[in-house]
C-alpha cells in the first residue's frame, strides 16, 4: 500500500477542490448577498489542508496498485464530502450544526439531493448555487468513476464494462488514457449541462434558477433553489424539459460517447440496457398513471395524469428526487411503488443511482434461464445481454452485489426504525440515501432535519456506499485487505 502516495493525491484533490469556492465568491459579489468572506475562508482553510498533505509528499513516486484504488476513491468521496461542509459552517445567513452541514455535503456531492434545510426561498444565492455545484460535480465525478475507474478495479459486476457493453467500452477505458476518457466524458456532459439551462431560460425560468436547476437535472441531484422543488414554477414546458435531460442522466455516458462518435442514434437502439430501461420506464408509467386513474385522483383529467405519472416515474426511478406535484395525497401504493423503482435506479455509468438496469437485466435473463432447466434439465442455455452471452463468473458477480445490496437495505431499514420512526418511513429513509435517491416519502416527505443526528450519520454512510457501489468502500471493512 503506497500511503505516500495516496496521500499526495488527496492533497492534490483538496486543492483542486478549494478553487470551486471561486464561482460562489463571483455570485456573492453580484449578489451582495454577504457570503464572500465564508467562500474565500472555506477555499483559504481547503488549499491549505490539501498543501500541507501534499508538500511533504510531493517528491514521493510510485504506481498506484489495485488495493490503493479502492482506498483512494472511497478516501476522495469521504473526505470531499466532509470537507465540503465548510462553506456551510461559515455562512452568516445559516446556523447549523456539523452534522447538518456534512449531511448537506454528502448529500450534495453523492447526487442524492436529501436536503435538513428549509427556507431555500430566502437563503444568499451564492450559498444555493453552492449546493448545486456541489451535485453537477459529484454527477461528474461519478461518470468518470463509474466509466474508467471501477471497471479495472472489477468491483460487483462494474467489469461488465470490459465485454458486455457495446461501442467504445470494450476495453477499461474509452480511450487509452483515463485523462482522455475524462475529457471527452466532460465535453459530453458540459453540453447537456448548457443546453439544459439554455432551455429552462426559454421555458420561463431566470438565468439563476436556469443554471442551477441544470447542474441538478443532469447529474440527477435533485436540489432545488425553492423548497417546492419544480412546483414553484407550475409549468408543463419546464417539467418536460427536465424529464428529456434527466432520461438523458440515467442514460450510460459510455453510451452518449458511442452515439456522439458515431453520429447516429442507431448506437441507443442496439444497446440492451437501454432497451430494458426504456421497457421499465413505460411499464412504471403505466403502473402509475393506472392507479391514479383508478382513484380518480385528477377527476378525469388526463392529461394532468400523465403528465405527472411521466414526471414522477422518471424522477424517482433515475433516484433524482424531483417532484412535480404535492404527492402526498396520492395513493399509498403508488408512493411505496415509486420508492422501489429505486432500487434499480439507472443505467451503469450513469449519475443515477440505485443497483444499475444492467444488473437488474441480467438477473431477470438469468432467472429466466434457470426456469428453463426446470423443465429441459439436460437443457444447455445461454444468458444473453444483446448480442453477448454473459460469463459465469460475471454473473455470480451481479448475483453477489445484489444479495449484499438487499442486505443493506433491509439492515438500514432496522436501523432507522430503531431511531423511533415508522416502518413506512425507515424503507423510505433507506431508499432514500442507499438508492442516492433524496425524496422521501411519509415522515420524511417535506426532507430530513427532524430524523435524529444518528440517523442522519447512517445516511451519510449509506450515501456513499450507495454512490460507491457498495463493494468499493466495503473492501476496507475486510482484515485481508490491510493484511495483504
Amino acid at each position: 500500500m503506497h500511503f505516500a502516495v495516496i496521500t499526495k493525491v488527496l492533497g492534490i484533490l483538496l486543492m483542486v477542490f478549494s478553487f470551486t469556492m471561486a464561482p460562489p465568491v463571483v455570485i456573492a459579489y453580484w449578489y451582495r448577498d454577504g457570503s464572500e468572506l465564508a467562500f474565500l475562508s472555506a477555499f483559504a482553510v481547503i488549499f491549505l489542508l490539501g498543501l500541507s498533505l501534499w508538500l511533504p509528499m510531493w517528491r514521493k513516486r510510485a504506481e498506484l496498485q489495485t488495493r490503493d484504488g479502492f482506498l483512494v476513491v472511497t478516501l476522495f468521496w469521504t473526505v470531499l464530502g466532509v470537507i465540503g461542509c465548510i462553506p456551510f459552517l461559515f455562512n452568516p445567513a445559516l446556523d447549523i450544526s456539523i452534522t447538518d452541514a456534512i449531511f448537506e455535503s454528502i448529500s450534495g456531492l453523492t447526487t442524492t439531493g436529501a436536503t435538513v434545510l428549509t427556507g431555500l426561498d430566502e437563503l444568499p444565492r451564492s450559498l444555493l448555487f453552492y449546493r448545486q455545484q456541489l451535485q453537477w460535480l459529484g454527477g461528474m465525478g461519478i461518470i468518470v468513476l463509474a466509466i474508467a475507474i471501477l471497471p479495472m478495479l472489477g468491483v460487483g459486476g462494474m467489469q461488465l464494462y470490459k465485454a458486455e457493453t457495446p461501442g467504445p467500452m470494450k476495453e477499461t477505458k474509452l480511450t487509452p488514457r483515463i485523462a482522455e476518457t475524462a475529457k471527452a466524458l466532460w465535453i459530453i456532459y458540459v453540453t447537456f449541462t448548457i443546453t439544459c439551462a439554455l432551455l429552462y431560460r426559454w421555458a420561463g425560468m431566470d438565468w439563476f434558477d436556469a443554471v442551477a436547476h441544470s447542474f441538478s437535472t443532469v447529474s440527477t441531484g435533485g436540489f432545488s433553489t425553492h423548497d417546492s422543488s419544480l412546483i414553484y414554477f407550475d409549468s408543463a414546458l419546464i417539467n418536460g424539459i427536465a424529464v428529456f435531460f434527466i432520461f438523458l442522466g440515467a442514460l450510460s455516458f459510455a453510451l452518449h460517447f458511442a452515439a456522439f462518435r458515431s453520429r447516429s442514434l442507431r448506437a441507443y437502439v442496439v444497446d440492451p440496457e437501454f432497451r430494458f430501461f426504456v421497457g421499465l420506464i413505460v411499464s412504471y408509467i403505466v403502473i402509475v398513471a393506472s392507479g391514479l386513474w383508478a382513484y380518480d385522483h385528477y377527476q378525469g383529467n388526463t392529461s394532468a395524469t400523465l403528465h405527472h405519472a411521466i414526471f414522477q416515474v422518471v424522477s424517482f426511478s433515475s433516484g433524482t428526487g424531483f417532484i412535480s406535484t404535492d404527492s402526498s395525497d396520492w395513493p399509498t401504493y403508488v408512493l411505496y411503488f415509486l420508492v422501489l423503482t429505486s432500487f434499480l435506479g439507472g443505467c451503469a455509468g450513469s449519475t443515477g443511482g440505485g443497483m444499475k438496469i444492467v444488473r437488474a437485466a441480467l438477473v431477470f435473463h438469468h432467472s429466466l434461464r434457470e426456469l428453463r432447466r426446470l423443465i429441459y434439465p439436460t437443457g444447455v442455455f445461454a444468458v444473453r445481454f444483446g448480442h453477448r452471452a454473459a460469463d459465469d463468473r460475471v454473473l455470480q458477480a451481479v448475483w453477489g452485489f445484489v444479495g449484499v445490496y438487499i442486505m443493506l437495505s433491509v439492515m438500514f431499514t432496522l436501523v432507522f426504525i430503531m431511531t423511533g420512526m415508522d416502518p413506512g418511513t425507515a424503507l423510505s429513509t433507506s431508499a432514500a440515501s442507499l438508492n442516492n435517491l433524496g425524496q422521501g416519502i411519509d415522515g420524511v416527505a417535506s426532507g430530513f432535519g427532524n430524523v435524529t443526528d444518528f440517523a442522519k450519520w447512517m445516511m451519510c454512510f449509506a450515501m456513499l456506499l450507495g454512490r460507491l457501489e457498495v463493494f468499493t468502500m466495503l473492501v476496507l471493512f475486510t482484515p485481508l485487505f490491510w493484511r495483504q
